[in-house]
């Protein structure tokens, strides 16, 4: 008689990030035939500015797990670095609730770097704004100004980087170690192909070390290649939640887009 084998339920995989019918509305100035409400009262700016109520993000509601790599994608405008602002506390919510179990880090191509020192310079006080002691950041130094490909420029000020050298530096600062929840705002977008491989692996591996990574991009070759999972973001509103390819496919079908570049 053939021994029963007892099944081993798998474990319920961690829930890190949430969002519940997450509204962000924030008010700007603006002119034009679109502007509503004109500002009170005289002054300089009361012939040209009005104050408008702009609803970024309405009513999205999502469950992200420990490892997954999420890709979210939309047009421009449609509310993206809204909500991951929103989700690293860095912009408030007028509505539902964000939870997240550790403190998220936002890798942004606006990230604060100081223009008047050096790479180098700034590696040592970037990985210090990241916990690492002086003694580890200095063990990483090299580490970091290769994996950004700044060997001839690290001595230099950083107001003589381009865009996109000074995104790859950021990038490889916040990608020296391990985060339990990473968001990065298309920081991909700057590098060649060989930064995007390295930058696609470096996010493997902390997703393999059980980090959590949001990649916000125009790139559906980088969402494909490096995410298990796809939020499509449109006008504020979540069009689209599942696997890579069918949220991607869905996406180029409502753009008219063919190419994935």
């Amino acid at each position: 008689m053939a021994a029963k084998t007892k099944s081993v339920a798998a474990e319920p995989r961690k829930p890190v990030v949430g969002g519940d019918n997450v509204d962000v509305t924030y008010k700007a100035f603006a002119s034009g035939r679109k502007a509503t409400r004109r500002l009170a009262g005289g002054g300089l700016f009361s012939r040209k500015l009005n104050l408008r109520e702009v609803n970024a993000v309405k009513k999205v509601s999502f469950t992200i797990y420990e490892g997954d790599s999420v890709g979210i994608i939309g047009s421009n405008g449609s509310g993206k670095s809204s909500l991951m602002r929103a989700i690293a506390g860095l912009t408030p919510i007028s509505g539902g609730g964000v939870y997240a179990f550790a403190r998220p880090t936002l890798l942004g191509v606006g990230a604060a770097l100081m223009p008047a020192l050096s790479g180098e310079k700034n590696i040592l006080l970037g990985g210090l704004a990241l916990g690492f002691t002086r003694k580890q950041i200095n063990a990483a130094v090299t580490d970091i100004i290769k994996f950004a490909g700044l060997e001839e420029f690290i001595d230099l000020p950083m107001r003589t980087y381009s865009s996109g050298m000074a995104a790859r530096l950021r990038f490889a600062i916040a990608a020296s170690r391990d985060h339990d929840i990473l968001i990065i705002d298309e920081a991909l977008a700057v590098g060649d192909q060989e930064f995007r491989n390295r930058s696609e692996a470096r996010m493997r591996e902390m997703r393999a070390n059980a980090g959590t990574v949001f990649l916000v991009s125009h790139s559906m070759k980088s969402i494909l290649d490096t995410c298990t999972r796809v939020i499509w973001i449109e006008k504020g509103v979540l069009k689209m939640d599942g696997d890579p390819k069918t949220v991607v496919d869905a996406y180029n079908l409502h753009t008219g887009s063919d190419t994935i570049d």
